[in-house]
């Protein structure tokens, strides 16, 4: 029996192993980390992440060829195949602070690989990491290695949060970088073969390491990109009365762009966009390249001035002040069906809210009081680096309620901002929302999901990002 190990039990390693795990049965698949209280969850009926389908999988495999263990050691020394799949975040200090991805833990992983291996391995990374970091990796196998030998390969993962198990049911593409000798092409195929269990051989791509590494990034960028633009467009639309959604749609049906990530919005969010963008900069920069790392710089500053852009809309359509109002913030979590904050537009949006000494009445379906208050109080890029990641007493922000119902979220509030695109929010009954609202009573759709000539009829004012404006925004103050 090939055995597997996967260090890291997050997003990326926890879903990924276990669909290994159900799709190849012969396979014996170990998940490690060294955090507790993440293994104890994932071992338990309340999982530690949620993802629509995940539970099924790990029910159906756990116990009998998938486990999680927090004996690290152990498991990847009795490996074929370990991914590495731990945190790579943003350096908070230091050279390249605020860009460049710190590799901490993926050395120490390494280092511990190279300890505890008594043969050979193939080492495969599965995080996002620079381009080149397999290079740094070998040399820390081969200086350490005490005549074993490791073969790395780059298999980089394309999940998005809410369709992960889908995603890797059916995979656009599996991603296999590796060495163009004959050891790495057999490693290589020996991680090919795993996948060609359920994944069609034609959409198992095979490159060279480095071009694995970047293509990560650069889908990443690409996708981020997408986003900016539409927003970008949207400032415009609203400028001159013309409707994103309708530019969108007619951009989109365009064969060579098509439709997807044509979405105005409040802005990306999420684990993956700002953190491998910045990355690209940084290392765009260090290869001498000021011109290219101008330009993808651009796509966060867009993104950024969408959020800022928000903010000042309602705080200018509410007679230039949102002091000591009642907002009610429906959603928190960066997309619908997850429960993930991470970079969550959210974030920026209620900070900026509050730094007007508004008061916050925050409903998500997903996320707990105790994640938002963590997220409003942690200074930037903080949440990817592990103290953040065990359980704390968060501290309060005293304008800031979280509560489990929308309706009391929206009570006796002067506005509602919609952040998060969850399908409940479109079929709330919005005329019970205004009567049992301060008047005038203001809807901020920061994710287009209502009908704004629907809510006007029941007397709300309306903002939808990109669309004409109400008449009652048009005679408030232009907003940058």
């Amino acid at each position: 029996m090939v055995k597997i190990c996967c260090i890291g039990a997050g997003y990326v390693g926890g879903p990924t192993m276990a669909v290994i795990a159900l799709k190849c049965p012969k396979i014996e698949v170990v998940v490690v980390d060294i955090s507790v209280s993440r293994i104890t969850a994932w071992n338990s009926d309340q999982l530690p992440i949620y993802e629509p389908g995940l539970e099924d999988v790990v029910k159906e495999c756990r116990g009998r060829n998938l486990f999680f263990s927090t004996d690290v050691e152990k498991h990847v020394a009795e490996a074929d195949i370990v991914f590495v799949s731990v945190n790579t975040p943003t350096k908070t200090t230091g050279l390249g602070a605020g860009k460049a991805a710190d590799l901490t833990y993926w050395e120490s992983a390494a280092r511990m690989i190279a300890d505890v291996s008594k043969s050979d391995k193939i080492v495969v990374e599965k995080s996002t990491v620079p381009v080149k970091t397999a290079e740094a990796i070998e040399k820390i196998l081969t200086h350490n290695s005490k005549g074993i030998k490791y073969q790395i390969l780059s298999n980089p993962e394309f999940l998005a949060e809410g369709t992960a198990i889908q995603d890797l049911f059916n995979p656009d593409r599996v991603l296999i970088g590796g060495r163009e000798t004959p050891e790495g092409l057999k490693a290589v195929q020996s991680l090919k073969e795993v996948y060609a269990q359920w994944v069609p051989e034609d959409q198992i791509l095979t490159t060279n390491l480095w071009s694995a590494e970047l293509s990560k990034l650069a889908a990443n960028a690409f996708l981020a990109q997408r986003i900016s633009s539409v927003n970008a467009m949207s400032a415009l639309c609203e400028a001159t009365g013309a409707d994103v959604t309708e530019v969108a749609y007619a951009v989109g049906k365009d064969t060579r762009i098509g439709s997807k990530f044509l979405n105005a919005s409040v802005g990306f969010g999420g684990s993956c966009f700002q953190k491998d963008i910045l990355n690209l900069v940084y290392i765009c920069e260090c290869n001498g390249l000021p011109e290219v790392a101008e330009y993808w710089k651009q796509v966060i500053k867009v993104n950024d001035y969408q959020k800022t852009r928000f903010v000042n809309r309602v705080v200018a359509s509410m007679f230039n002040t949102v002091s000591n109002k009642k907002i009610a913030v429906l959603g928190f979590a960066f997309k619908k069906d997850t429960g993930d904050t991470r970079e969550t537009p959210a974030i920026d949006v209620c900070k900026g809210l509050l730094g007007d000494k508004a008061r916050l009445s925050i409903y998500d379906p997903q996320v707990t009081e105790d994640q938002i208050q963590r997220d409003l109080t942690m200074k930037k890029f903080d949440w990817d680096h592990p103290i953040h990641l065990q359980p704390t007493s968060p501290t309060t922000v005293k304008q800031v309620s979280v509560v489990w119902d929308a309706y009391e979220a929206t009570k006796d509030a002067h506005a509602v901002c919609i952040l998060t695109e969850w399908d409940e929010f479109k079929k709330l009954d919005y005329k019970r929302i205004f009567d049992n609202m301060q008047k005038p009573a203001f809807v901020f759709d920061g994710r287009n999901i209502v009908n704004a000539d629907e809510l006007r009829q029941i007397g709300f004012i309306v903002y939808s990002i990109g669309k004409p404006l109400d008449p009652w925004l048009k005679d408030m103050p232009a907003v940058a």
